[in-house]
């Protein structure tokens, strides 16, 4: 049985980018994720999260789904979370990145740069053009 559509949350997707060379130590880190950080995503309104990788691009993209009482936005201030940030750091494209190092154009805006985030994955939301339930 399909759940109702009050049950039902919100799909985010949004980009990310690799640093040149570094997929599989990409792939090998989230083979290990921590169980601490799955507690966390989870806790936060997380059920559904998947990552695909365009190895042509070093473009990762994200998909989501949120619980309609996620607090998705209280992420960036978990040291589990930030942890994880700063142990994925050399490997992507970060907020307090020059995107331009990897032939990005970025998006000009300052999110992601507050005080405590600047770790934080790049993040370009995505636009959902298409759905099929």
């Amino acid at each position: 049985m399909n759940p109702r559509p009050s049950e039902l949350g919100t799909s985010i997707a949004f980009r990310m980018r690799l640093k040149p060379g570094v997929a599989e130590e990409y792939r090998r880190r989230h083979d290990a994720i921590w169980p601490e950080l799955l507690s966390v995503l989870r806790d936060a309104g997380i059920y559904d999260y998947s990552i695909f990788l365009d190895r042509q691009s070093n473009n990762l993209f994200a998909v989501l789904k949120l619980a309609p009482d996620h607090r998705r936005d209280s992420l960036p201030a978990h040291p589990v979370m930030r942890r994880w940030w700063d142990y994925m750091a050399d490997l992507m494209v970060t907020s307090d990145a020059d995107e331009g190092d990897v032939g990005d154009e970025g998006d000009g805006s300052d999110e992601g740069k507050r005080a405590g985030q600047s770790r934080r994955p790049k993040e370009w939301p995505l636009e959902m053009v298409f759905h099929m339930d």
